[in-house]
């Protein structure tokens, strides 16, 4: 019966802590919402040098052409196709690689 005193005295202590960091947590993230962000020549509470910034913005290499500049075009188009269109091509895939077996997957589909 004592131990079982000490579990529910344990576990209330720690569902306290548990309710009490989850309130702090939400008041911390509100009042962080509510305060406008900080200006753009400074990070972590320093001023950065005039004229130097730590970051700069640097585009991911997939976005550059072979000239280095940035690509202003989608750069997945997706069309739409039938299912038999798709398993034609998976069909010619499968066949042209070099592990292809005599026996096709059409063979396969014909009862289907």
């Amino acid at each position: 019966m004592l131990l079982h005193l000490l579990y529910v005295i344990a576990f209330t202590t720690l569902a306290f802590f548990a309710v009490g960091n989850l309130i702090r947590n939400m008041m911390t993230l509100g009042m962080e919402s509510q305060r406008p962000p900080a200006p753009k020549g400074w990070t972590m509470g320093e001023p950065q040098v005039a004229g130097r910034s730590r970051l700069q913005a640097v585009p991911h290499p997939e976005f550059l052409d072979d000239a280095g500049k940035v690509i202003n075009e989608p750069l997945l188009v997706m069309r739409s196709m039938s299912m038999e269109d798709a398993r034609e091509q998976l069909d010619a895939i499968y066949e042209s690689s070099p592990g292809a077996s005599s026996f096709g997957s059409s063979d396969l589909r014909d009862d289907a």
